[in-house]
């Protein structure tokens, strides 16, 4: 008969390696250049999210069921849920006239799609894929890349799920003609070669994805974006990993509201863990590893709640602080606040600000933030997750 660790067990062994790991005895591995998927069956290990949706042997008869996992301010994105399967046969790509069976012939849809790959695939785009409205990219079932060209736009769109892929080694676009739609071309003048740009955009979910070495951005909020959910992704080897909001004269971003939960900024990472301009941010239960410069970061006057994430700083020591104001001065009322963080080796956050910077997240947004030493269970599974058809991932 299966068993499973009693829930005190694992709260003490966490507890035990948290110890450890500030008084040095445990060092923190280099790693991998492309993370491998792992699996952890056991619920008592699952977070929020995963609970939801891993624990069914059934889900790949019922894909579309993960578009009621989401949390916070991303809860709403539906995706393709009420849409048909469509079936990515094909990896190649053509921006102008992409044939049926490719990745982008199903993102230009203008009816909603649940958009799966029938096989491993690595895809190379030869412009950045302009997804639709009502659409999900489901990578679970097969290993998919996307990789060394322009990589993943949103621009103007709603309900987009994105879960699953990794994306890495994206390069700006150039200028050309790109389908937007089944009826409409247009001129693009390039891109500045983020992994993800999310411009003008709302209700979107991005999840379990492996995202690294960009030329730009991993991922860029812009633009009035809003309702957005990022969670369970796994960040490596980057330098400016997450901007939200435009910049400091872009007043419209004051209404983006993002949460930031259970994702691994792992090693390699520079800054912008995330870096917000104006709106709300809401950062939970994440672990971070060795930033180089800084975590979290902003202008503009954003407002930020950090809320039980796992801490570890550089050893450099001009790099402890976890905080950095894009300003010198005039932001001590800026709303930053720390609540139940776990700092190791040194980190500390600078709060700001005074009166309430809860999410006031809607009744179906809401979920209760875990104890800061259970990220590294919670996050353990960030990332492409390898599910085999008929077995609970």
């Amino acid at each position: 008969m299966a068993t499973s660790t009693p829930p005190l067990l694992i709260s003490c062994f966490m507890l035990h390696f948290v110890i450890a790991l500030s008084t040095g005895k445990y060092h923190i591995a280099p790693q991998p250049k492309h993370v491998p998927k792992r699996q952890s069956h056991n619920k008592a290990f699952l977070n929020g999210i995963d609970s939801c949706w891993r624990i069914k042997p059934n889900w790949a008869s019922n894909r579309q069921a993960l578009a009621d996992c989401a949390i916070g301010f991303g809860k709403d994105a539906i995706g393709g849920k009420y849409g048909a399967i469509y079936h990515v046969l094909d990896p190649s790509d053509d921006p102008a006239n992409p044939k049926p069976g490719t990745l982008r012939y199903g993102a230009i849809q203008t009816e909603p799609l649940w958009i799966i790959f029938d096989r491993d695939m690595v895809i190379r785009l030869e412009n950045d894929l302009i997804i639709n409205s009502y659409k999900t990219i489901d990578g679970r079932g097969a290993k998919v890349d996307i990789s060394n060209g322009p990589c993943i736009t949103m621009q103007g769109v709603s309900h987009v799920i994105i879960h699953g892929i990794s994306i890495h080694d994206c390069k700006p676009a150039k200028d050309g003609p790109v389908r937007s739609t089944p009826d409409h071309v247009f001129h693009r003048q390039g891109s500045d070669g983020d992994a993800i740009s999310i411009f003008s955009s709302s209700n979107i979910w991005i999840d379990h994805c492996f995202l690294a070495r960009a030329t730009d951005g991993l991922i860029d909020v812009i633009h009035s974006s809003t309702a957005i959910t990022i969670s369970n992704n796994y960040f490596t080897q980057h330098d400016k990993v997450m901007l939200l909001g435009h910049n400091d004269e872009y007043t419209a971003d004051q209404i983006m509201k993002v949460t930031i939960v259970f994702n691994q900024f792992a090693s390699g990472l520079t800054e912008r863990m995330p870096r917000v301009r104006f709106g709300y941010a809401h950062v939970v239960n994440n672990k971070y590893d060795q930033w180089k410069m800084y975590a979290i970061g902003g202008s503009a006057n954003p407002s930020i709640l950090s809320e039980g994430n796992f801490f570890v700083a550089p050893n450099d020591p001009n790099a402890k602080q976890i905080t950095k104001r894009e300003v010198k001065e005039n932001w001590m009322s800026w709303h930053w606040r720390s609540s139940k963080d776990l700092f190791l080796n040194g980190a500390y956050f600078v709060p700001s600000g005074f009166g309430s910077c809860a999410p006031n997240y809607s009744s179906t947004q809401s979920f209760t933030a875990s104890p800061a030493y259970m990220v590294p269970t919670l996050t353990l599974n960030a990332g492409p997750i390898n599910c085999v058809v008929g077995i609970a991932c």
